[in-house]
């Protein structure tokens, strides 16, 4: 092998994947802690769940880990065992994260335009991180991953669709300025997604 050509990519280990499943996962905790300090949302189920908990004020984490229990057999047959354990336990995580957190953590005040930046990034970094180690956090992905493989129905299409139902229910619930700054989060960590988790520049396990 030369010094240009590219080592050959092997698959992470177990204590890798567990290391790497904790760190996505407690990312998303900072992030979800920082979107609820600027009273932001986000799309997916994670955004549903932070709609959920504003409304009616129930913990995030445990809207969180319901609504994604439906998910799971769907997700064994489409994504396999080892994808979904992995999955359960990244949810399961962040379920309890999210709840610690704000007793170790408090954040007095912070814009909701930093909140927007600094949570499009942490998040992109933290489902990035997961996305790299077989696991992911929304039950939505699995849904439009198996529509496109059975209805021929764009997995993109799918998501956009359940991201739009999420941001107009915020806008009549709450006020456009958070919505418009949740926009500017989502935007950017989905650029942070589609920059760095490209098949054709990274190794991807």
């Amino acid at each position: 092998m030369t010094l240009l050509e590219p080592a050959t990519p092997t698959r992470h280990s177990l204590i890798e994947d567990i290391l790497g499943v904790v760190t996505g996962a407690v990312l998303m905790a900072l992030t979800v802690h920082l979107m609820r300090a600027g009273g932001l949302i986000t799309g997916q189920i994670a955004g549903l769940s932070l709609v959920g908990s504003y409304a009616t004020g129930t913990s995030f984490g445990l809207i969180f880990f319901v609504l994604n229990l439906p998910f799971y057999w769907l997700a064994i047959r489409r994504m396999g065992w080892a994808f979904t354990i992995k999955t359960f336990c990244a949810v399961a995580l962040l379920s309890v994260l999210t709840t610690l957190v704000p007793h170790v953590f408090l954040i007095s005040y912070l814009h909701p335009g930093l909140a927007a930046i600094l949570t499009g990034i942490t998040g992109g970094a933290g489902l990035l991180i997961l996305f790299r180690h077989g696991a992911t956090l929304g039950g939505i992905g699995v849904i439009a991953m198996y529509l496109q493989d059975t209805r021929n129905i764009k997995a993109g299409h799918v998501q956009l669709g359940f991201d739009a139902m999420v941001f107009a229910l915020a806008f009549v619930l709450f006020p456009w300025e958070m919505v418009a700054w949740s926009l500017l989060g989502a935007v950017i960590l989905n650029m942070v997604i589609t920059l760095n988790h490209r098949r054709d520049r990274y190794i991807a396990k």
